[in-house]
């Protein structure tokens, strides 16, 4: 298979593909508290347009998949897109990022289809927390989501959780265990900046050291061997447990090292890194005719021109101005 590189020798195998920009809820670190700004029906990207770029991104050298949102569950269609891309003989995996609310609905056809993975985004077990957070969710159908797909195969099933200070951070060992005794991955991700109009601030941020200190308590954390390319999290596991816990730290401890991975919006833009607002335009030229070795090309541009780290950390640095329901999740 082809290898693509870019110019710090990072190998760039996967793609992230925003769907939609819409979703069924209002998560308080993903979107503003007035609702989200959407983008027009003839801006988001046709689905041939997608497919499009996903085998020019395949040829490339891109083997990994996952469609995200938005709720990528609400698109139309969204099951056919899948199967046509596992059709894709480049593709060795496909996963979805999603908030679970439509699995009791989807699973079985996300499997038919070639899903290969799940990761789950649940940041509270309790009812009313969950409500708060999400503004308006019903935990209930998270929970029937997630033991769906467990009938339909998809295992481990992965869960997000974003650690928040003062509002769930009384939970973090309450989920944690939950892998001593299922065979799930748990997986802390830091609070990231990525919109001027969210609540992030430094009142709600935990770093990941924090977090696995709190869980050492507990018990030893013992480190599970990464496989290349694996991703970002660090996986740990409780001794003897079923399941993994991972942190994944772009803040306190950024992985820019050996990232791997470009983000596809729902309205045609390429980005190289997830917290600079330098975009590439795809959609333009597809819808002005260009062929696939331009567009080939404007491509292996936006890669070789990703940097080489994020400068959340510096001074200077201001927040993305798209959320990340309109970036991807």
């Amino acid at each position: 298979m082809t290898k693509l590189i870019d110019n710090f020798n990072r190998h760039i195998n996967y793609l992230r593909i925003s769907v939609t920009d819409r979703c069924n809820l209002r998560c308080v670190y993903c979107m503003p508290k007035e609702g989200l700004s959407l983008i027009g029906h003839e801006d988001i990207l046709r689905y041939e347009e997608i497919l499009k770029i996903t085998k020019i991104a395949a040829k490339k050298g891109i083997s990994k998949i996952r469609i995200t949102g938005g709720e990528p569950l609400v698109r139309k269609n969204i099951i056919s897109l899948i199967s046509d891309i596992n059709r894709i003989d480049e593709i060795e995996d496909i996963s979805i990022t999603t908030n679970g609310v439509f699995l009791k609905k989807y699973a079985s056809k996300l499997k038919k289809a070639g899903l290969k993975r799940i990761n789950i985004s649940l940041d509270s077990l309790e009812k009313n927390k969950y409500s708060e957070i999400t503004r308006g969710g019903c935990l209930d159908d998270v929970l029937t989501g997630i033991t769906e797909a467990k009938l339909n195969g998809f295992n481990p099933i992965k869960i997000n959780f974003v650690p928040l200070k003062g509002i769930n951070d009384n939970e973090i060992a309450t989920i944690a265990k939950l892998t001593m005794e299922r065979p799930i991955h748990i997986r802390f991700i830091e609070f990231m900046p990525v919109n001027v109009q969210n609540e992030w601030n430094n009142d709600h941020y935990i770093p990941s050291k924090k977090i696995k200190n709190e869980l050492e308590k507990i018990a030893p954390l013992l480190p599970v061997e990464r496989k290349e390319h694996t991703g970002p999290a660090r996986m740990f596991q409780f001794l003897n447990a079923k399941g993994q816990i991972g942190f994944i730290s772009p803040l306190s401890n950024h992985f820019c090292d050996s990232c791997n991975r470009l983000r596809l919006t729902a309205d045609g833009k390429l980005r190289t890194c997830l917290f600079s607002d330098k975009e590439t335009d795809l959609k333009t030229p597809l819808r002005n005719g260009c062929n696939e070795k331009e567009l080939e090309e404007i491509i292996t541009t936006a890669i070789l021109n990703k940097p080489e780290k994020h400068k959340v950390l510096d001074p200077s640095f201001e927040k993305c101005h798209r959320g990340m329901s309109s970036i991807g999740g």
